[in-house]
């Protein structure tokens, strides 16, 4: 009878959820989700603990690779033919919005790790048929095997295009290292549907620069700007300013986005020339015999000219095939119309062109169409400043070819760090500013020397920890940039921030600086020494000698070598670490903490044991409040944060904004203050579940431990030398 009863029912679990079938998220949507610090399991990777890519693409065959994927751009396949019999379009198309997801704000997105092939990016709408020119690659990919990532190949493949095209492309560099599941916690935008109108992520959609932060992109599942106009209405000057806005927040000026805009559409074509609608799903919504294959185009007829992606339809230029300056004279020798493409998109064409100057069927050469220009093209023409520079392109050859060749190198690169970390025969050696550069420091001076000057020199504790802190905290994995290497912290902007304390910051540079010229010692390291001076001091005091591990070798960047408009990006806006927040935000400051822990590589039990230390150390911001220093030994490196904060002797009660008092159970007096970053230690079952740990009676000695272990990580995050 039980069998009968139980007979159709599933015998599994659905989508790894909760028996009930929720997520705890979807119980409890405020809970802190923890999951972004979690974000690149090395479960997930099948490669092994041992393996190390940067270590095995230096075996690569560079020049094999390049000439198969050479040969690759012109070997049309009948499952998805080539536009004109070369890939070289679709190819860079690929490469183009794996890098420009990239945003300056929080330094995520770009082509570094291999992300699109992972949901959501992987079926956005922008990235229509872009799964065809990942499968077109399958073949190089198995060849090379372990020796080329995913990451480097996708964007390697447009680079080699435009050489195949004609450009003198600036160089590559390999180095980027796969990733092996979806980066879901990454934020987007709010929006519940694609291409949902931009309005929803601006504070006002005709003021371009009150687009929410962190984002570039105009609307959900686009890379940058709509082609059709904003919101799908054909505004030129409107565009412009949304164009201009979006590259902003990819680091680019206007130079740089008038040449990429041209250079991007002096090759390849739009494809719309079809019943959009007719299209299939996209691929994460496809069953299992599509295998990974979206957008299943049932009037495609085995015909590249039959392609629907954007939906507008056209070539630019004459020949799509050459990177010649034709897009130049075509954009700028004609008068132009508002249109609509066969799947009803709007489009720019030609008010009156001669037959012979229109480019042939991507398909059929005895057929001719009318070349096309976007919304953002007509920008280029009708906005003053990049009209300006699409003038002096067409009189410049050289001009326009190094200047794009540049901005394109950045664009496919500004994710993979320093130059130091370039892989490959044809790595540039210029030093380019976007790279921050960071000369070599001196590793011939005496460290105890040095230290001993440190802890003779007046500085408290809480001086010498939060200086070297503020530099070092800086840096995020995302895009490889900040750290305390260089010491920018002694530069603008980051010698202004709030969040560095410039009075204090500059007493305790003043005494770095002379500690450094006396020793032949770089000021980089000696801010971090002092660190390790505070540290080690504040250890023995609580009763653990321990030595803070250090590596000589940083070296001091000058303002020259320093793009200080793109490092004010960098500037913390709040540090959890120390108790700080520059306003109040719609965010939880406890949710900018985890932010800011994810962007500087930090797990979660690292992030709690640093939390700890950093309390009772008393690095609170200008220490103007004690909140959360929950301990009669500060300056000592104890666990008490974690004793008192996991005491059942205490009650906790809200009295403001942000804050609580934490009173005695039986006296009801007050004992400390603390702030949400500080009690949701103890109220989060996960992160409770480490605050215990470093709370009990036998762990101070493994506390100090892992302190002095996660902040030497933090210290070292951009010493990519020593990897």
């Amino acid at each position: 009878m039980g069998d009968q009863q139980n007979a159709g029912k599933c015998p599994v679990m659905h989508g790894g959820q909760t028996a009930s079938g929720h997520s705890n998220t979807d119980w409890w949507p405020e809970s802190l989700n923890l999951d972004i610090l979690h974000q690149h399991d090395r479960k997930t990777d099948p490669m092994g603990e041992d393996f190390n890519y940067r270590d095995e693409v230096r075996k690569l065959d560079f020049d094999a690779l390049k000439q198969d994927l050479h040969d690759l751009m012109t070997d049309s396949q009948v499952w998805w033919p080539a536009d004109w019999g070369h890939y070289g379009g679709l190819m860079i198309r690929m490469s183009w919005h794996a890098a420009g997801t990239y945003r300056i704000a929080d330094g995520r997105g770009g082509g570094g790790t291999g992300n699109q092939r992972f949901a959501p990016i992987s079926s956005w709408p922008d990235n229509v048929s872009l799964d065809k020119a990942r499968r077109l690659l399958w073949p190089i990919k198995k060849k090379y095997g372990n020796k080329l990532s995913w990451a480097d190949l996708i964007i390697l493949a447009g680079n080699v295009a435009y050489e195949s095209m004609g450009l003198k492309t600036f160089g590559f560099s390999f180095g980027r290292e796969d990733i092996w599941h979806p980066e879901k916690d990454i934020y987007w935008g709010a929006e519940k549907e694609w291409l949902a109108p931009s309005d929803e992520r601006y504070g006002n959609v005709d003021q371009p620069d009150t687009m929410e932060n962190p984002l570039a992109a105009v609307q959900m599942g686009l890379i940058y700007v709509n082609p059709e106009g904003v919101n799908g209405q054909s505004d030129p000057l409107k565009s412009a300013e949304q164009v201009r806005e979006t590259f902003k927040r990819m680091a680019m000026n206007d130079e740089e986005t008038a040449a990429l805009t041209a250079g991007g559409h002096t090759v390849g074509k739009t494809h719309g020339n079809g019943d959009a609608a007719a299209l299939g799903p996209e691929p994460e919504a496809t069953d299992v015999e599509e295998q990974g294959l979206g957008w299943k185009n049932p009037n495609m007829q085995g015909k590249a000219a039959n392609a629907v992606t954007s939906g507008i339809e056209g070539a630019w230029t004459k020949y799509p095939t050459k990177f010649d300056m034709g897009y130049f004279d075509m954009l700028l020798d004609h008068e132009w119309e508002l249109k609509k493409s066969p799947a009803g998109a709007n489009q720019w064409e030609p008010v009156d062109i001669k037959e012979e100057d229109k480019p042939v069927d991507a398909s059929d050469p005895s057929l001719r169409h009318n070349p096309i220009m976007t919304d953002a093209d007509m920008a280029m023409k009708m906005d003053p400043s990049y009209r300006k520079y699409m003038e002096a392109f067409r009189k410049d050859t050289g001009y326009f070819q190094d200047t794009f060749a540049r901005a394109w190198f950045k664009l496919l690169h500004r994710d993979l760090g320093p130059k130091s970390r370039y892989i490959g025969p044809e790595a540039p050696r210029e030093d380019l500013v976007w790279q921050d550069p960071v000369p070599a420091g001196s590793t011939d001076y005496s460290v105890e020397a040095v230290k001993q000057r440190i802890a003779e020199s007046g500085l408290s504790i809480a001086e010498m920890v939060s200086t070297a802190w503020d530099s070092a905290r800086t840096f995020r994995g995302s895009d490889l940039r900040g750290g305390a290497n260089g010491a920018r912290i002694r530069l603008a902007p980051q010698k202004d921030w709030e969040g560095n304390e410039p009075d204090r910051l500059a007493r305790v540079l003043g005494v770095y600086e002379k500690i450094a010229a006396d020793n032949g010692a770089s000021v980089a390291d000696v801010i971090v020494l002092g660190g390790s001076v505070g540290i080690e001091q504040a250890a023995k005091a609580a009763g653990v000698d321990i030595t803070v591990p250090f590596a000589p070798g940083r070296g001091d960047a000058s303002d020259e070598m320093t793009d200080a408009e793109s490092f004010q990006y960098l500037e913390p806006l709040a540090d959890g670490f120390r108790n700080w927040q520059k306003q109040e935000y719609v965010v939880k400051p406890e949710e900018m903490l985890l932010d800011r822990a994810q962007l500087m590589g930090l797990t979660a039990p690292e992030m709690t044991v640093l939390i700890g230390g950093m309390r009772v150390l008393g690095t609170n911001h200008a220490r103007s409040s004690h909140h959360g220093v929950l301990t009669e030994r500060e300056g000592q490196l104890t666990n008490d944060f974690f004793v008192n904060l996991t005491d059942m002797g205490n009650t906790w009660k809200p009295v403001g904004n942000n804050l609580y008092e934490i009173r005695d159970r039986n006296s009801d007096q007050v004992k400390w203050t603390a702030s949400r970053i500080d009690l949701v230690f103890g109220s989060n079952s996960i992160l409770r579940s480490y605050a215990e740990v470093y709370a009990q009676d036998d762990n101070q000695e493994k506390f100090v431990k892992d302190f002095v272990k996660a902040w030497t990580k933090v210290m070292n995050a951009d010493r990519f030398d020593l990897a």
